[in-house]
């Protein structure tokens, strides 16, 4: 009785500890970020940039409000067509994270760099770097 006592508790215990990692963010806040950025879906990676972000595509680097991201990373997704998005590496902890990415897209391949601000109820993009590899 005490062994499966135990083994309910550290179960219990692991199943805490995964959950407490999912939801601050540190696994799965750039998840979406990279779906979106492979789909080319400028409409919903949008919803992640903050009110007032740092957009830098290929050299040209903007100040701009979210709207203005958004047509930016439109006009970005007709240009090069996404074909695939992987994250490479991730860093930092609250209230900043960072992750590298490779963005293959019309048949180039880009270096994808996000600064996130996250905070206990949201996660906003606060930089997004794009460059040619």
């Amino acid at each position: 009785m005490k062994k499966l006592l135990l083994i309910a508790s550290l179960l219990v215990l692991a199943i805490a500890g995964s959950s407490r990692s999912t939801q601050d963010g540190s696994q799965d806040v750039f998840t979406p970020i990279g779906k979106y950025l492979q789909s080319g879906d400028y409409d919903k990676l949008s919803a992640w940039f903050a009110d007032n972000l740092e957009l830098d595509m290929l050299g040209a680097v903007n100040n701009c409000t979210r709207n203005q991201a958004k047509l930016i990373m439109k006009n970005f997704f007709s240009q090069y067509t996404p074909k695939k998005f992987t994250i490479i590496h991730k860093s930092g902890k609250a209230p900043m994270k960072y992750a590298v990415g490779s963005l293959n897209a019309g048949g180039e391949r880009f270096r994808v760099i996000l600064y996130v601000k996250t905070s206990d109820t949201s996660s906003h993009i606060e930089q997004l770097k794009v460059e040619r590899e």
